[in-house]
């Protein structure tokens, strides 16, 4: 666990609608091993109470990962805006 003065929140929102919830939080940490690009992010569609994500980006374990479900794959990481763009193109698709 990072220590919260080297932790910055570049972004957060939560938004709950038609039984579905949005939750994106983006942070800015130091650069490591494990973040090397200075950034953990976690991108969130999923059903309120539900197990599985509709789709979700994240980067929690070290490596870039996209859910759709209960599938997960991982990805090359083309950057923080374009990730988002990415993401909010897919819950517009699904809704």
């Amino acid at each position: 666990m990072l220590p919260s003065d080297e932790v910055e929140v570049l972004y957060q929102d939560t938004r709950e609608f038609d039984n579905k919830i949005i939750h994106i939080r983006i942070l800015s940490v130091p650069e490591s091993e494990k973040f090397p690009e200075g950034v953990k992010y976690g991108l969130h569609y999923g059903r309120k109470g539900g197990d599985d994500p509709i789709v979700r980006y994240d980067n929690h374990h070290g490596v870039h990962e996209r859910h759709e479900g209960d599938t997960v794959e991982e990805i090359p990481f083309p950057g923080v805006e374009t990730l988002l763009r990415r993401f909010q193109d897919e819950v517009e698709t699904h809704r």
